[in-house]
């Protein structure tokens, strides 16, 4: 099937700004239904109304959540402004699907401790990082070794969601793991080495600034995938991390084993990391900083969580 010249170039603008490959994916997908829905019009024939009335009908036909609605705008609003130097404003007639307001699902210590020691390596020990340091699945996945500061116990997390870096906390109780997991990854790499291999995955600006890189020990991921597979933008063979599906069916396994009847996915142990740390008395603004939260308003959720607990409220019942 001929690809669109026009969805490539979007294509080539997304990269060129170093976007992530799922966000191309997500913004070429909504740009395509956009286009479609107006009867494949060219989007430089359109604008404001187009845009709203597709808006208007994802949230009322197609009763999409307020995130993929969302969603679909962040990738039109890119595409009229990089592409057509266009600032768009919705009209005021747009109906927006209105996000739920939610409490996030969380886990006690022994819950999560549960649920971690059904699994087996390497992970086990990705869940305890998860629960230990409040990171995201996707910064998980993209540490590096030299990310890990054992003498700091800190782990530095780069281009996290809102392309931010941050640092947040290396659990002492995982650092002996954590240097077992970075020897097999040595093994490996030696291997790869060994085969005439032994490239990573890189940003193709890095790639380019930091050409020694890609076979550096020290840019390997560290939660490296079994195989390698061909680089997506540059072409070349590399070895990229474990793929997110992975994680997500180990939990549910393990979730299944323990009996645990709540909701839980890989970011509720994120949720669980800042409710657990509020719980013990750190201040809200440092929880803020270890998960890396813009507004303090997205933090303050935490504390719905845990108000019923800490204010020392009793039902009547009881």
């Amino acid at each position: 099937m001929a690809k669109s010249p026009f969805l490539e170039s979007i294509r080539l603008i997304l990269r060129t700004k170093h976007y992530s490959i799922q966000t191309e994916k997500s913004y070429l997908v909504w740009i395509k239904r956009f286009i479609l829905f107006n009867n494949k019009r060219h989007p430089k024939d359109m604008g404001e109304q187009e845009v709203s009335l597709f808006l208007t009908h994802l949230a009322v036909e197609r009763r999409v959540t307020s995130s993929t609605q969302n969603l679909a705008l962040c990738a039109i609003v890119f595409m009229y402004k990089h592409a057509f130097n266009r600032e768009l404003t919705l009209l005021d007639d747009t109906v927006r699907a209105k996000p739920p307001k939610r409490v996030p699902t969380v886990l006690s210590k022994e819950e999560a401790t549960l649920i971690i020691d059904k699994m087996k390596s390497p992970y086990d020990l990705m869940f305890r990082l998860l629960f230990g340091s409040g990171m995201r699945k996707a910064e998980l996945l993209r540490l590096r070794i030299k990310d890990i500061d054992f003498a700091a116990h800190s782990i530095y997390v780069f281009r996290g969601k809102g392309r931010k870096d941050r640092i947040t906390v290396l659990p002492r109780s995982v650092v002996d793991d954590v240097k077992h997991q970075i020897e097999k990854v040595k093994q490996v790499h030696d291997k790869d080495l060994a085969d005439g291999e032994g490239k990573t995955s890189l940003p193709s600006g890095l790639a380019r600034k930091y050409p020694y890189a890609i076979t550096d020990f020290k840019w390997q991921y560290l939660f490296p995938a079994s195989v390698r597979c061909k680089h997506p933008t540059d072409g070349y063979y590399c070895r990229h991390h474990l793929h997110w599906t992975a994680l997500s069916k180990v939990l549910r396994a393990a979730v299944r084993e323990v009996g645990i009847m709540k909701h839980v996915t890989a970011h509720t142990f994120r949720h669980s990391f800042a409710t657990q740390l509020l719980l013990n008395g750190v201040d809200i603004r440092t929880v803020q900083e270890l998960l890396g939260h813009s507004d303090l308003k997205t933090t303050q959720i935490y504390t719905h969580v845990i108000g019923q607990h800490s204010s020392g409220v009793n039902s009547p019942v009881d």
